[in-house]
């Protein structure tokens, strides 16, 4: 036992390497792709760094749940298949281990990812995306900070540009410039001297203080102009509050996704959310078919390594294949609910063949040492 106990930590060494290279790897290209989305907001939006960090952060559970099986896979397809080529499988199956024991290190850390990805799917993933709404949601209130600028023509919302020459502390905004094109045949131009963006309880207000208000007929091509000394010009449209928003599917926990509630919304999407709440329950569980799939392209056969790079190819394109058909069954299950059993298929049927190649060759490998035994 001592001897199988340093065996065991022994292959776990040698797949934590590849596990850490494959899983920064794909995270971070994946993140990097994701985060491209946020790049506007530093340079047009007055973002800084840490806090485009700090959002891209809140996407990385959902980006792990989908990478670490595959990083498992990937790490013991290369492992196991360097110790094949050093031939040190074939020390270790020359002491007596069968495949089902040398697989076992790769199926306990297929255990502990699983259990990393159900904390990744079933929590931190809607936080994440409920938390980055809700700051989306700020940002695009926060219109002093954010949208804003000094020395830019800023694009409010349809129809609303304003442009600031500079901002003052305490949030007091100088030269102020707001064209309002939204009623077409009446544009309107304020210019005031100074002015301050406020919240209030029906919303956003940017007062303008010393200006005034031009507005041209187009009809008539007449020019009207009005002096004032205060003008308050509502913003509230062009702000989305997080009051009354719905729910997306990947910002509910699992049993919100199971009982929406009997909303017109809910019962509409409860195919949908449904679906994706039988997502959430198989993702996690993939780590441990990939892993038993690898193990069994390697050790569920005799040791040919002629061989070893088709059935590797094989392996790979199975994996891929299984792999975009959960995403497709879920997709049909959106649809018809009839479809869900596709789901677990598609996780349980590869899993039990490659359990049966894994044991078929344990009981092949005893079965010889026996007959070596009594020869």
């Amino acid at each position: 036992m001592p001897a199988v106990s340093r065996l065991n930590r022994y292959i776990l060494r040698q797949l934590f390497g590849p596990l850490v290279f494959f899983t920064l790897s794909l995270t971070g290209v994946i993140w990097l792709t994701q985060s491209l989305q946020f790049v506007d907001w530093i340079f047009n939006k007055g973002l800084s760094t840490g806090f485009f960090f700090y959002l891209t952060l809140l996407i990385l559970p959902g980006v792990l749940a989908i990478v670490l099986p595959i990083s498992l896979f990937a790490a013991i397809l290369y492992t196991y298949q360097r110790l094949s080529a050093e031939s040190e499988l074939v020390v270790m199956a020359s002491t007596g281990l069968a495949p089902s024991r040398l697989a076992r290190p790769a199926m306990l850390l297929a255990v502990l990812i699983t259990l990393v990805g159900y904390g990744l799917t079933l929590y931190l993933m809607p936080l994440g995306h409920r938390t980055f709404r809700s700051l989306k949601m700020e940002l695009r209130a926060n219109l002093s900070n954010v949208l804003l600028q000094e020395g830019t023509f800023n694009t409010v919302g349809q129809g609303l540009t304003v442009y600031i020459r500079e901002r003052h502390g305490g949030g007091e905004l100088r030269g102020i410039l707001v064209h309002d094109s939204r009623d077409s045949s009446r544009p309107t131009t304020m210019m005031a001297e100074r002015g301050i963006l406020v919240s209030s309880e029906q919303g956003p207000r940017l007062i303008l203080v010393e200006g005034n208000r031009q507005e041209i007929e187009q009809a008539s091509q007449q020019l009207s102009m009005l002096h004032f000394d205060r003008y308050t010009l509502d913003l509230t449209q062009f702000v989305k509050t997080e009051h009354g928003v719905w729910l997306d599917a990947k910002d509910r926990y699992l049993h919100e996704l199971f009982w929406p509630g009997d909303s017109p919304e809910a019962l509409r999407d409860l195919h949908r959310l449904r679906a994706a709440g039988h997502d959430r329950i198989v993702l996690p569980l993939f780590a441990v078919m990939l892993a038993q799939l690898a193990l069994a392209s390697i050790l569920g056969g005799r040791p040919d390594r002629r061989g070893l790079g088709r059935r590797l190819a094989l392996v790979i394109a199975a994996a891929l294949v299984i792999r975009l058909a959960e995403p497709a069954a879920v997709n049909l299950a959106a649809k018809d609910p009839l479809v869900v059993p596709l789901i677990y298929l598609d996780l349980l049927l590869p899993f039990l063949v490659s359990s049966y190649l894994l044991l078929r060759e344990s009981r092949n490998s005893r079965v010889g040492a026996g007959a070596e035994g009594t020869a």
